[in-house]
């Protein structure tokens, strides 16, 4: 022990005691707090035995010392806990609320402004900042006017204190003069708690500008528009929820009425409605998906003294709005003067008016089909004669001909196949008896070519008498023609080609091998006269080559 008097005691708890005569120690405290700053201190040195920049205790200390009761290392002393102003105060604020006017030059609307303001006072540091809120079409700019700082009071160099302000009273600051006019529930109680008594607060005078724009002459502000957590509200849930009917819209004039089928949505998100055509094809109009563009259909307007020069209608007029409530199954909805028949809806919109609409039938309606009499059957003109029937009956069908539709497979089948016939042509005059033709049927196309064989000094020019083409049969129609098959060509008939009157007196060995292999398709009269004909010379001429072999 450093001490005398307690030289001899154990350094043991309970047997230790504070020299009162100590005024000083080797480790002296060098921060401290003082109106809650930090401060630090100079440091008392010890050498030996004298303390330097010491301070001596007084008598008072010295008998408030002798009379304290020491404690054990076990006891716990009480100190009271001291908490500097920043963590005291710390997010502590008063909140005023207040406004100035602004004088409005050199305009005969308005001679001054009201712009209302918040004036926040920091306990912590005692500094405020001045917020003007936003106000909507007020045309000025808005926000933070003074940021926060220590407002000077006067031109001395005092600044603002909360014990300063007051509610019904004047706030010049930088040269703009803020009226006080009310403040929030934690700043009444803070100023009654510090022992100061609250003026009664004042109400904010309405800017007149703001109040004239909103108001019309002789008639009271009503709020129309939705509220903004109703918007966010239809918003969140019913987004993407579109009601759909299948109609049909009636077009009437002064001859006749038509339909045109159409679908109508109804956004339930905002209550607009679009009309878009169910297009069909070859109906003869343009399409235009969009028949009505997405947009709020007034059902019920005013009526006004004087006509309309425009095609919008302001909301002031319209009274009342279509809403779900008007689309009845097998009825007429009227929009936008066009009147359309409401026939079906699909599952959804069923469903919704079954939750919603309890008392509503939506039930489909058959809709019987009315024929249209403007539209009349297609009249093919009678055949002029140029090109074939079947070519020139494609420029009755399309404004640009496609050439007409051939049997592939047939053509593919009988590729380079034909009948050929021997035939002399029936005429009444003697030089044309003894002219032979070749008359060829072709497979694949069901044409008919003549080829006249050459003969000796008979003064005719042999050679291709009929281009490859399509004969008809005498007695059909233009307009219906009825052509030679093979089933036709038999020994002995007469075949009419463009006025000419050909004879048929023989035919090779291959037309009567391919008819007998079709002989479904072929009468047996022609089968029969080709065995008799070409069958006898085949024999004939097998006996002349037996008889050749036998010499």
């Amino acid at each position: 022990m450093s001490t005398e008097w307690n030289n001899g005691l154990p350094f043991i708890p309970g047997y230790t005691f504070r020299d009162l005569a100590k005024t000083a120690f080797h480790r002296s405290q060098t921060l401290g707090y003082k109106n809650g700053f930090a401060l630090s201190y100079r440091p008392s040195v010890v050498i030996g035995k004298e303390v330097l920049a010491a301070e001596p205790l007084t008598h008072h200390e010295i008998d408030k010392l002798c009379f304290e009761t020491p404690y054990t290392v076990y006891d716990k002393p009480e100190y009271e806990e001291f908490i500097p102003a920043h963590v005291a105060l710390d997010k502590k604020v008063l909140r005023f609320y207040g406004h100035f006017k602004e004088e409005i030059l050199h305009s005969p609307a308005e001679s001054y402004r009201v712009r209302p303001v918040t004036i926040y006072y920091y306990l912590e540091d005692d500094s405020m900042c001045i917020i003007e809120p936003s106000v909507v079409n007020s045309g000025l700019p808005q926000g933070k006017r003074i940021k926060r700082q220590r407002l000077p009071k006067n031109e001395f160099g005092n600044y603002y204190n909360w014990k300063d302000l007051n509610l019904a009273m004047d706030l010049e600051v930088y040269g703009t003069t803020y009226r006080i006019s009310d403040c929030d529930l934690f700043t009444k109680e803070f100023m009654e708690s510090e022992g100061i008594v609250l003026n009664e607060p004042e109400n904010t005078p309405e800017d007149p500008y703001i109040k004239r724009r909103s108001i019309k002459p002789n008639q009271e502000h009503v709020n129309k528009s939705p509220a903004k957590f109703e918007k966010l509200y239809r918003f969140l849930h019913m987004d993407s929820m579109v009601l759909r009917f299948y109609g049909q819209w009636v077009e009437c004039d002064a001859y006749q009425s038509h339909t045109w089928p159409v679908i109508i949505y109804y956004y339930l998100v905002d209550d607009t409605v679009d009309v878009r055509e169910a297009h069909q094809r070859n109906s003869g109009r343009d399409p235009f998906p969009l028949f009505i563009s997405r947009q709020r259909i007034p059902k019920k307007v005013k009526e006004e003294s004087f006509p309309s020069i425009v095609m919008e209608i302001s909301d002031d007029l319209v009274e009342e709005y279509i809403s779900p409530k008007d689309f009845q199954l097998g009825q007429k909805i009227k929009l936008l003067s066009h009147h359309f028949f409401l026939y079906d809806c699909d599952g959804f919109t069923r469903e919704y008016y079954q939750k919603n609409y309890p008392d509503m039938d939506m039930k489909a309606v058959e809709i019987p089909k009315m024929e249209d009499k403007s539209k009349k059957a297609q009249v093919i003109p009678p055949y002029n004669g140029f090109g074939s029937l079947e070519d020139s009956l494609q420029n009755c069908y399309s404004l640009i001909p496609e050439p007409p539709k051939q049997n592939i497979l047939k053509r593919l089948v009988n590729s380079n196949k034909k009948l050929r016939y021997v035939a002399k042509l029936d005429s009444p005059y003697p030089e044309d008896r003894d002219r032979r033709f070749i008359l060829s049927y072709h497979l694949d196309t069901d044409m008919i070519s003549i080829y006249e064989t050459p003969r000796r000094n008979s003064g005719i020019i042999s050679g291709k008498f009929l281009a490859k083409c399509q004969v008809a049969k005498p007695g059909s129609t233009v307009d219906n023609p009825v052509y030679y098959t093979p089933a036709d060509l038999v020994i002995g008939a007469t075949v009419e080609v463009f006025s000419h009157r050909f004879i048929l007196i023989n035919a090779d060995l291959y037309v009567l091998k391919y008819l007998e292999s079709n002989s479904d398709q072929v009468p047996s009269q022609t089968l029969e006269s080709l065995k008799q004909t070409v069958g006898a010379e085949k024999e004939s001429g097998m006996a002349v080559e037996q008889k050749g072999e036998e010499k």
